[in-house]
């Protein structure tokens, strides 16, 4: 099981565990985190899953997919730390990763 820590917009931080494989998206929508929407499904298709990866943890993430990135690109609020929550897997190396939500997603 890997460890996420969502931090929302007001800095309450609530911490998940989720099994190897399970995206970010779906760790947070199981467990109520708010800020994430995940209206695609997690298909890479929609946006509302975007998050804020704290900057240790961006190294150790997979390259950002060219769909990804044109979803990206229309985020107004977004930062060199945003990511899709759809697209981050759960694995032993990201055991402990902090994200950061925005206060909604549309």
């Amino acid at each position: 099981m890997s460890k996420i820590t969502y931090i929302d917009h007001n800095n309450v931080a609530r911490t998940v565990e989720a099994p190897e494989g399970l995206s970010l998206m779906e760790a947070a929508l199981q467990n109520m985190i708010p800020g994430i929407d995940g209206d695609c499904g997690g298909n890479c298709a929609c946006a509302t899953c975007r998050v804020d990866v704290n900057e240790e943890w961006m190294r150790l993430l997979p390259p950002v997919s060219p769909e990804e990135q044109a979803l990206l690109n229309i985020i107004d609020s977004k930062t060199p730390q945003s990511r899709l929550a759809c697209q981050l897997k759960a694995t032993p190396e990201l055991s402990g990763i902090v994200v950061h939500t925005p206060s909604g997603q549309h």
